[in-house]
């Protein structure tokens, strides 16, 4: 089983839709046959390298929301993601462009130390105020996942990368995602939004069924059984 989840480092539900997900593939009893690959998505790449300002003036100012209604907003997902374990300091988030974040994430997942970056670099963006925009930032957090500094500073400067993480935004589009996170198994389910784990195992559940259906030997034999009424003699 394949599952592909669309997701942005800028994106506080998704770290708390990774959180939930994984709750459900750890008591998922095929876990082990489960592949997840983490594909990009940008909520604004518009942003700049460097945003001058913080994490409720860019809601409020570049997206017209009420001051008021991000700093409630912020509350809510805070305590969300605390339940989960997280601890968001939204006062400390650094607002930046998440693009060379996604071509780390690529570099990453070539050598198989995907969701240990993923991981990395929404503890850093949400809980310890990193910009996840700065190059040295990056490399820091690459490096203590296992990746090569030098590779790293190959990758951003080529942009080595770049080609695949625009694919996966159109990817994206082409499948119909206008939020994240979005989790896609086996190309035939859709999940949308930071479900509750309960969610995520039912769904699990119902796409490895229909993968591997229970195939009867013995159909209409003439073996005892016994059911609702009885038993045969």
């Amino acid at each position: 089983m394949k599952i592909e989840i669309w997701s942005d480092v800028a994106c506080p539900w998704c770290y708390i839709g990774k959180r939930r997900f994984e709750t459900a593939l750890n008591a998922f009893p095929h876990k082990d046959s489960v592949e997840v690959q983490w594909r990009s998505y940008q909520l604004d790449p518009t942003i700049p390298e460097h945003y001058d300002g913080t994490e409720l003036s860019y809601l409020s100012d570049r997206k017209g929301m009420d001051p008021a209604q991000v700093a409630g907003m912020f509350a809510h997902v805070t305590e969300q993601a605390a339940a989960e374990g997280l601890h968001y300091k939204f006062d400390d988030v650094v607002v930046a462009n998440s693009f060379n974040a996604h071509q780390l994430l690529h570099l990453a997942a070539a050598q198989g130390k995907g969701d240990a970056v993923k991981e990395a670099l929404l503890s850093a963006h949400f809980e310890h105020g990193v910009d996840i925009g700065n190059r040295e930032a990056l490399i820091k957090v690459g490096t203590e996942a296992g990746l090569d500094a030098i590779e790293i500073n190959e990758a951003l400067d080529t942009d080595k990368y770049a080609d695949e993480v625009r694919h996966d935004f159109a990817e994206a589009r082409a499948i119909g995602v206008t939020g994240v996170p979005f989790f896609v198994i086996d190309r035939k389910y859709g999940i949308s939004g930071a479900q509750p784990a309960a969610m995520f195992t039912q769904a699990l559940e119902e796409a490895w069924q229909e993968a591997n259906p229970l195939t009867m030997v013995a159909a209409g034999s003439d073996a005892e059984v016994c059911g609702p009424d009885g038993c045969a003699i």
